[in-house]
């Protein structure tokens, strides 16, 4: 009996090794490799050198709202025959597929193919013409793919571990939840307003209401008044007239989202100290809570001085996306843009 119940149980892992290989996805699939933000191009010479380059020059644009120039993503490259079995295993990576048998150029891309998590775009193109003045036209669309990749990443990170003292808090002063890094060890609390912080201050997120009135909330000049006067009265600097404001505001970058399927302001910049030295990048979210009449805004902002700040805002910016509103359902994947289709 022992030998015929063996074999039942290896039949049984058998059949289900093989379920999980017809659903696309392995019990064993290894662990994808790479740093969160660092893309592996995989592109013949013709394609990578070609003058214009570019694929090279998208993925080497600056990350908007910075205080220093900082790429939007650590690049490797290998050439077609060297995608083998190491290399496959990036977490992301984009195929320059060029071959006449195409008729247009377009994105499709596919989930863990070869390790978990992982994205793989593939880029199928004619010829190397219309590759180059695609890609340049749709550069935006390849940033936030990525980005999102990497942002959704931090979120399933978050809704397993986050800062669940600053949650209840959030819960308890403005109906809302929100899933922060645990680095955020301290708090303040203001009229409306709540300001957590690092214990060394280098991440800090704040969290504010204010009625809504019009569509003219959604102002970038709006937006930036109401932001100092909170951040004024709320974020005081060590000496008298020292204060936080939002600097130069031709620099602020200002655009509309979609959070949780519904409507959001999206902001960007770099806040300073009146009066004092300090200052750094910020990211903000405005959203309308309808079922109060209220405009509810998270936002995180970095105080590093002297070193980089990409990755750190980034990830402020993932948790800005786990903000659940009053009657809202526990947050979701991140979207991927309708032009890119999904094997």
């Amino acid at each position: 009996m022992k030998p015929l119940a063996f074999y039942s149980s290896l039949i049984s892992v058998i059949f289900v090794f093989a379920s999980c290989h017809k659903e696309g996805k392995s019990i064993v699939t290894p662990v994808s490799s790479g740093r969160p933000y660092e893309v592996l191009v995989v592109a013949d010479d013709q394609c990578w050198n070609s003058p214009d380059s570019a694929l090279f020059h998208v993925l080497y644009t600056d990350v908007p709202g910075l205080p220093q120039p900082e790429r939007s993503f650590r690049i490797s490259r290998v050439r077609p025959e060297s995608f083998n079995r190491s290399t496959r295993l990036f977490r992301n990576i984009i195929i320059a597929d060029i071959q006449d048998i195409y008729t247009q150029t377009k994105f499709k891309y596919t989930r863990d193919a070869y390790a978990s998590p992982q994205m793989i775009m593939t880029i199928q193109s004619p010829s190397q013409e219309e590759f180059a003045e695609y890609v340049s036209r749709h550069g935006q669309v390849i940033i936030d793919f990525f980005t999102r990749a990497e942002m959704n990443r931090e979120v399933k990170l978050l809704k397993k571990k986050h800062n669940e003292v600053l949650s209840a808090k959030v819960q308890s002063l403005f109906d809302c939840d929100i899933w922060m890094p645990v680095e955020l060890a301290s708090y303040k609390v203001g009229q409306q307003f709540l300001w957590a912080s690092s214990n060394l201050n280098d991440l800090n997120f704040v969290i504010y209401t204010y009625p809504y009135a019009s569509k003219e909330t959604f102002t970038k000049a709006y937006f930036i008044e109401k932001r100092d006067s909170v951040m004024k009265a709320n974020l005081p600097g060590a000496k008298e007239g020292m204060y936080m404001v939002t600097a130069d505001s031709m620099f602020v970058d200002a655009r509309n989202i979609a959070v949780q399927g519904d409507y959001a302001y999206e902001v960007r910049g770099l806040w300073e100290m009146e009066n004092d030295a300090m200052g750094g990048p910020f990211v903000s979210h405005a959203r309308v809570d309808r079922t109060n009449g209220r405009i509810v805004v998270v936002e995180g902002f970095v105080y590093n001085p002297g070193k980089l700040k990409r990755d750190q805002i980034r990830k402020l910016n993932a948790a800005l996306y786990t903000l659940k509103l009053p009657q809202e359902k526990e947050v979701g994947e991140l979207p991927v843009d309708s032009q890119i289709s999904e094997e």
